[in-house]
C-alpha cells in the first residue's frame, strides 16, 4: 500500500470488514430478510414472547415462502438454491429479531424438508416440496423423545409392518417445534430393518400434537408432543434413501450449521442494544460509555462476536465446497451459541435492571439461547464429538 492510499474508515458494526467477503447477491438476501424482519417480527415479538404464543404463524410461513427462506439451500421443487453462505445469514438475520423465528424456518427447511429432499421417493419430493417452500404446509421432526434426547439410538417409537404392507407407528416424540401447527411431521422409529423415517400426514388418525405450554425460552414459538397411537401409513409412507442413525443425524447436522450463524444474530441484537444503551444511559454525570470497565465489556463482546461471524463464514465457504465436515459443525454450534450466550449476559450487566425488561431484547434472546444450547446437541454431546475427532477415542459409552 502506497503511503497515499486512503484506509476505509473504521465502521464500529463491521469491525473486521467481514462484508467485503460478501457479493451482492449475499448482500441482497441478507437485507431482503433484514427488513423482512424488521417489518414483520420486530414490532410485536416482545408481546409475543410475553404471551407466551406467536399468532398468525401460518401467514408468517407463507412469507417466509414468498422471500425464499423456507428450504432456500435445496434445489429444485420450488425451493430457492441458495448457497450455504446466504443461508446462514438468513438465519443470522432471523435470529436476530427472535430465535423462534429463526427456529421456525430452520426446522421446516433444515430438518423436514431437508429429509425429503434427501432421503425421500420422487413422488414424497413432489407431494411435499413445493407446497412446504411456499410455506402453504408446514413441517415438524419427530426425534427426541420424552426420555431420549441425547441417545436417539434408544428411541422407543416403533413402526411395525401389517400384513397387508402398511406400516404402523406407535410412539411419543417431544419438544417438537411446529408441532401443532404442522401438515406433515417426518418420524423417525425403529422398525425390524433398524431405524426409519417416515412422512407422516398430520389429519391421519392417531395422530395428535398437544402443544407444550409453560415455556420460560422460546416462548414466540410453537413447541409440541407428537402422540402416534397405532398411526396407520402406507407402504410408500417410509423414506426410501436411508436407514439407521445417519439419516437423521445428517439432517441435525445441516440445521445445527444454521444455529452457527443464527446464534450470532442474537448476540448481534442483544450487543447493538448494549452500545446505544451505554451511549446515552448517564451516571455520575456521564455516559456509561466512557467508563474504562464498559468499553472493556463492550469490546470483548466485540471480539467475540465478528470472531463467531467470521467462523459461521469459513464454514460456510467450507459446505459450499462440499467439505465441511459434522465435526467442524460441532465445533461452531459448541463455540457460538456458549459466546452468543455470554454475550446476552454481559449486555444485561450494561444495561442493568433494564436489561430485564422487554423493551430490550436482551433477556429475550438470552432465554431463548439457554434452549438453543441444548437443542440439536448439548455442549457436552458437541465436547464428545470434537474430543473423540481430537484422540481417536470414543468417551460416548
Amino acid at each position: 500500500m502506497s503511503a497515499s492510499s486512503k484506509l476505509p474508515p473504521f465502521d464500529p458494526a463491521d469491525p473486521l470488514g467481514i462484508d467485503d467477503l460478501l457479493d451482492p447477491e449475499d448482500l441482497a438476501i441478507r437485507d431482503t430478510v433484514r427488513n423482512w424482519a424488521a417489518d414483520r417480527v420486530l414490532p410485536y415479538v416482545a408481546e409475543w414472547y410475553e404471551k407466551g404464543e406467536l399468532p398468525g404463524i401460518r401467514e408468517l410461513a407463507r412469507e417466509l415462502g414468498g422471500i425464499g427462506a423456507l428450504g432456500m439451500s435445496l434445489e429444485g421443487y420450488g425451493c430457492a438454491g441458495a448457497g450455504a453462505v446466504q443461508y446462514g445469514l438468513a438465519c443470522l438475520e432471523l435470529e436476530a429479531a427472535d430465535s423462534g423465528i429463526r427456529s421456525l424456518v430452520s426446522v421446516q427447511g433444515s430438518l423436514a424438508m431437508y429429509a425429503i429432499h434427501r432421503f425421500g421417493s420422487e413422488e414424497q419430493k413432489q407431494r411435499w416440496l413445493p407446497s412446504m417452500a411456499a410455506g402453504d404446509v408446514i413441517g415438524c421432526f419427530g426425534l427426541t423423545e420424552p426420555d431420549h434426547g441425547s441417545d436417539p439410538g434408544a428411541m422407543r417409537t416403533f413402526a411395525k409392518r401389517d400384513a397387508g404392507g402398511d406400516w404402523v407407528l406407535d410412539g411419543r416424540k417431544m419438544w417438537i417445534t411446529n408441532g401443532s401447527v404442522a401438515g406433515v411431521a417426518v418420524v423417525w422409529a425403529q422398525t425390524d430393518e433398524g431405524i426409519r423415517g417416515f412422512v407422516v400426514p398430520t389429519d391421519a388418525p392417531g395422530f395428535s400434537a398437544p402443544e407444550i405450554k409453560h415455556k420460560w425460552s422460546l416462548r414466540a414459538s410453537v413447541t409440541s408432543e407428537l402422540i402416534l397411537d397405532d398411526v396407520r401409513l402406507p407402504a410408500d409412507a417410509v423414506l426410501p434413501g436411508v436407514r439407521g442413525l445417519k439419516g437423521p443425524l445428517s439432517c441435525l447436522s445441516h440445521a445445527r450449521y444454521g444455529i452457527v450463524w443464527g446464534a450470532m444474530g442474537a448476540a448481534r441484537a442483544s450487543f447493538e442494544a448494549a452500545v446505544s444503551y451505554a451511549k446515552t444511559r448517564e451516571q455520575f454525570g456521564r455516559p456509561i460509555g466512557g467508563f474504562q470497565l464498559t468499553q472493556a465489556k463492550l469490546a470483548d463482546m466485540a471480539v467475540e462476536l465478528h470472531k463467531g461471524i467470521l467462523l459461521a463464514h469459513h464454514l460456510g465457504r467450507r459446505m459450499d465446497a462440499g467439505r465441511l465436515r459434522p465435526e467442524q459443525v460441532s465445533f461452531g454450534k459448541l463455540n457460538n451459541v456458549r459466546e452468543a450466550i455470554e454475550i446476552c449476559r454481559t449486555a444485561r450487566t450494561i444495561l442493568g435492571a433494564n436489561g430485564i425488561s422487554l423493551e430490550y431484547p436482551v433477556m429475550r434472546h438470552a432465554t431463548n439461547l439457554e434452549s438453543v444450547l441444548t437443542y440439536e446437541g448439548t455442549v457436552e454431546m458437541h465436547q464428545l464429538v470434537l474430543g473423540k475427532a481430537l484422540t481417536g477415542l470414543d468417551a460416548f459409552r
